[in-house]
């Protein structure tokens, strides 16, 4: 079983003296975050999907092992609300498929007014169904009602798709494991913020647990930290993999 731990997106600006070297050029930027993680989420595909061309592009920059996962678009998520997914499914396949052995799941966010009914479970369902058998899938409830409604974890169980374990302020942290990994985002401890605050060296060693006890069921676990405001993920993502090996 493998953990890889990373974060949500990767060029910054303001990780220049955290990660970043000053005077890096931004498209080494991957290339240097590849050689301390073996893990990113590339996010910026949720605002427009990028060319077939610059996913082998962003292949090619990182080493061997290395895994990227996708963020579906929002023009799938968020303006289609899932509704026809055929017209997304192939373009997300090739897109994906550029990124060879380096591919990681893909990053399906609902958005936070969708909420869950008998309509927008079916959606899921058959976005599920027509999505290839090749991608594995993690989707992220926002709507707290996804969570408290029956039928929604079945699913993502029936398909093979991870629930998004999440930590962040407004948003419920329920620990459920739906398939063979485990997807989790840290969008940051600040109660009154999302994306904001450090999590604490107890926060830090309260998630390692989780994940060992998660591994000891067999399962891959996937972690990001998304509070990148002053370099705060790097920081916590370098801490929780010392908390794991130490």
């Amino acid at each position: 079983m493998t953990i890889r731990i990373g974060t949500s997106g990767w060029s910054y600006n303001h990780w220049v003296g955290v990660l970043y070297e000053r005077g890096l050029p931004a498209a080494r930027r991957l290339e240097r975050y590849a050689a301390e993680f073996d893990t990113v989420e590339l996010n910026g595909s949720f605002y427009r999907w990028p060319p077939d061309a610059w996913f082998a592009r962003w292949r090619d920059q990182v080493p061997p092992g290395f895994l990227m996962t996708v963020k579906a678009a929002r023009g799938l998520t968020h303006a289609r609300r899932l509704r026809d997914p055929e017209v997304w499914t192939e373009r997300l396949h090739r897109g994906w498929g550029e990124l060879g052995d380096r591919a990681g799941p893909l990053l399906v966010q609902l958005p936070p007014t969708m909420e869950c009914d008998d309509d927008t479970r079916a959606r899921l369902d058959r976005f599920l169904a027509v999505m290839p058998a090749a991608i594995p899938v993690a989707v992220e409830f926002r709507h707290p009602s996804w969570t408290d409604a029956p039928g929604a974890f079945d699913v993502l169980e029936r398909h093979g798709a991870a629930y998004v374990v999440m930590s962040g302020s407004g948003l419920p942290c329920v620990l459920r494991a739906t398939a063979r990994f485990v997807y989790v985002r840290l969008h940051g401890p600040d109660p009154g913020a999302l994306y904001g605050g450090s999590y604490s060296p107890d926060d830090l060693r309260w998630w390692a647990d989780r994940i060992r006890e998660w591994e000891g069921q067999g399962r891959d676990v996937v972690v990001y930290f998304n509070n990148d405001l002053g370099g705060n993920a790097v920081r916590n993502a370098r801490d929780l993999r010392a908390a794991l090996t130490g």
